[in-house]
């Protein structure tokens, strides 16, 4: 099946076509597996999140437009991906790649769980989209691969071209120049 441009697949959606998750699936199912495999490590709680997101794109798009359909899947993916995890785990510490980014999370916040409330506190956003901001390129897109897309530090040197050792190191300092961004913007870690 030939994908078409997201436009096109933002007006079959608005057009309530079926075919507009049809080609969603062909364009970005692998895509969408890749970010929720991130997150889970089962391949059949994989499958399930895509469809989930397909399904959630179905009742959301319309009202919304997205502008980047590749990233408003993402984020819906990885929201669901996460809730899942979530779900999963409840009770017992899971040792996939979700734990390892919500554990450098924590160590951000010398142990205090802000984990839900960096998702929920907009001040917190805005701080942190700040802090990326005054970053390389090349910081964003580690930082990003590593606590949005919870990729694992091999993964994303692979794909930027760096060592595992320098994207260790450069998540290090980042968490560490966050942190003390975060203190001194008054915020009680």
């Amino acid at each position: 099946m030939n994908t078409i441009e997201d436009e096109k697949i933002i007006e079959l959606f608005w057009e309530r076509s079926e075919d507009a998750v049809r080609q969603t699936e062909a364009k970005y199912g692998r895509y969408l597996l890749t970010v929720a495999g991130n997150i889970l490590s089962d391949e059949q709680d994989c499958q399930e999140c895509v469809n989930d997101v397909l399904l959630a794109a179905w009742n959301a798009i319309p009202p919304a437009r997205p502008q980047v359909l590749k990233l408003f899947l993402a984020r819906v993916t990885r929201n669901i991906a996460v809730s899942k995890w979530r779900s999963l785990t409840a009770g017992k510490r899971g040792s996939g790649q979700a734990e390892l980014v919500l554990d450098e999370i924590r160590e951000m916040s010398s142990g205090r769980d802000i984990a839900d409330e960096v998702a929920d506190n907009m001040v917190l956003s805005q701080a942190i989209s700040s802090f990326l901001r005054s970053k390389s390129r090349m910081e964003r897109i580690v930082f990003t691969k590593r606590y949005w897309l919870f990729m694992t530090t091999r993964e994303i040197a692979e794909s930027v071209g760096l060592s595992e050792s320098n994207v260790k190191v450069m998540l290090h300092r980042m968490r560490k120049e966050l942190r003390k961004l975060l203190i001194k913007e008054g915020f009680e870690l």
